[in-house]
């Protein structure tokens, strides 16, 4: 039996040789084990820690992009490199608790194919932070065909056939999170409280967050399109009975008819605002269609560690 642990890394140079110490002390008692570095495209010096790790211990590998190609695509790196026989990912910025490892296996054992887990927040996680995150994943169940609890990340264990499935994924975008929801198999959940982090700082800007959840959203569900084609017949029926009562008013009530382009004005700027709203929807999954009809690699290896 092996583990393969996949964790991601950008500008992770404090937090790697800490991550490793306590991977290497929690799984040296348990199994065999390989943990596997992703160098997301880092500008400081995480890359050279890595290959100081691996000089050292031979069980810590690593890989290196070309460039930053996003945290998505650091984990199925991963798990295209992973040899063992089931896949643990986790975040690099020591907030995912590696003492949660040793019940992941114990679950995994016993026979289930992918063991998640929900963090629970503290007092000190930022109304902002609680606030978007929930309105992501309300969002996310809500107009996706996946269901995410709250709180679920990419800190999980997958068995080997649950890994296979993301690797034959052809998707250019591909949403782990809500992969593995879609995917079934037998799943079992573990909670935890988030340690704070390490040091650093969040990778995730506001802009990224957005295009996250968009990405989540399109990704599994054609929801957005259906709601444009409701939403557009409503509008037209409101539009048809105001056309309507603006006739009946100016054939029969001619004296009740106010002069004036305020109304207009704000028909013609709603209706605008409506059809570009809706011309996005579209170009979204437009946009997923061409960037998969390109069929460019996921990702670009600058530099791997042996597999000895």
């Amino acid at each position: 039996m092996k583990i393969s642990v996949v964790i991601p890394s950008y500008n992770e140079e404090s937090n790697v040789p800490l991550l490793a110490s306590q991977l290497k002390e929690t799984l040296l008692p348990l199994c065999d084990f390989e943990i596997i570095f992703v160098d997301d495209g880092s500008t400081d010096n995480t890359l050279q820690q890595l290959k100081e790790l691996n000089d050292q211990d031979k069980r810590f590998r690593f890989v290196s992009f070309s460039r930053n190609f996003g945290h998505q695509h650091a984990l199925r790196c991963g798990m295209d490199y992973a040899q063992g026989d089931c896949v643990i990912s986790m975040d690099a910025d020591l907030q995912h608790p590696v003492e949660l490892v040793p019940e992941m296996i114990s679950k995994w054992k016993e026979g289930y194919d992918v063991v998640y887990t929900q963090r629970i927040d503290e007092a000190r996680i930022t109304f902002f932070k609680k606030l978007t995150s929930g309105l992501f994943y309300r969002l996310m169940n809500w107009l996706s065909d996946v269901e995410l609890e709250e709180g679920t990340a990419d800190f999980r264990l997958m068995d080997k056939r649950a890994t296979n499935v993301i690797r034959n994924a052809h998707e250019p975008n591909l949403f782990i999170r809500g992969f593995v929801s879609w995917m079934g198999f037998k799943q079992y959940k573990l909670t935890y409280k988030a340690a704070p982090r390490h040091s650093g700082k969040s990778k995730y800007s506001i802009r990224k967050m957005i295009g996250f959840a968009l990405n989540g959203i399109t990704s599994f569900s054609i929801k957005p399109l259906r709601f444009s084609i409701i939403a557009g017949l409503l509008i037209s029926l409101l539009a048809f009975a105001y056309s309507m009562y603006a006739i009946v008013l100016y054939l029969f009530y001619p004296e009740k008819a106010v002069a004036g382009w305020a109304s207009v004005l704000v028909s013609v700027l709603f209706m605008g605002g409506i059809q570009l709203l809706f011309l996005g929807v579209i170009g979204e999954y437009l946009g997923k269609l061409f960037l998969q009809s390109k069929n460019r690699p996921h990702y670009i290896v600058q530099a791997c560690s042996s597999n000895e």
